[in-house]
């Protein structure tokens, strides 16, 4: 009961602070715009001064364009909203001693951390299925049908590269009394996972294959590596953990 209670607490937020409906907002126009995208491409071109000679070089948009589109716009946006939701997710309520209040109910710390993490993970899985749901449509009808079970595969693995953020910055929040700081500490995660991605032979185990394997799920190709998704669970386990461990030995 006290889960569900500090749940209930955790998603009223996010719905009164306007989280929920920005996240709607941001990733449901991304999927709406990326198959449009895709499709316009070439004529775009030819709006830009002296594009006109490069347009013909592009070639004809296809299915795989819309896929590839949609992938990156809603991988690149959602990290963005997790990073700035789950920065002040504790650090704020530290500051301002609401966290203080609610834990003298008593509400166990874990259950505390446990509903923030599952709040936000309820958020991005609407905005996500609603965005991807926008995507299908418009992609059905400017390109043909996609496959509904890859496709949803394809999200799956979305949702949960999102999550990996959501996450670390949520234990980073944890860490420290300053959001700030906690949002600088998840930049900072995002660009070193980026920096090994780019190393030969590293890029399997961070999570940025998850995304990688998100775009060849959604085209209908053979995913080889998994490595990345056994390292997301294990940054997702490590996160909550880490921050269980250390919100128990602080004084509010």
């Amino acid at each position: 009961m006290k889960f569900f209670t500090a749940f209930r607490k955790e998603w009223l937020e996010l719905v009164r602070t306007k989280r929920m409906l920005i996240a709607l907002v941001v990733l449901v126009l991304f999927g709406m715009t990326s198959p449009l995208l895709a499709k316009m491409t070439p004529e775009i071109m030819t709006l830009v001064p002296g594009g006109e000679q490069y347009a013909g070089l592009i070639p004809e948009p296809t299915i795989n364009d819309a896929v590839a589109q949609y992938v990156k716009n809603i991988a690149q946006f959602g990290i963005l909203l997790a990073l700035l939701f789950g920065m002040g997710s504790v650090a704020s309520e530290k500051d301002k001693g609401t966290a203080a209040m609610v834990l003298s109910k008593p509400m166990p710390r874990f259950i505390f951390l446990a509903a923030k993490l599952a709040a936000y993970t309820l958020l991005f899985l609407i905005a996500i299925g609603i965005a991807g749901a926008a995507c299908y449509y418009y992609t059905y009808v400017l390109f043909g049908k996609l496959d509904l079970l890859k496709f949803a595969g394809m999200n799956s693995l979305i949702l949960l590269y999102i999550l990996v953020y959501v996450a670390l910055t949520v234990c980073f929040s944890t860490l420290t009394r300053t959001q700030y700081i906690a949002i600088g500490m998840g930049f900072g995660a995002l660009i070193l996972f980026g920096i090994i991605s780019a190393i030969p032979g590293w890029g399997v185990y961070t999570p940025d294959l998850l995304i990688a394997n998100a775009g060849l799920i959604g085209t209908g190709k053979t995913v080889e590596n998994w490595e990345g998704l056994w390292t997301s669970l294990g940054l997702i386990g490590f996160s909550v953990l880490g921050a269980w461990l250390v919100f128990r030995q602080q004084e509010i």
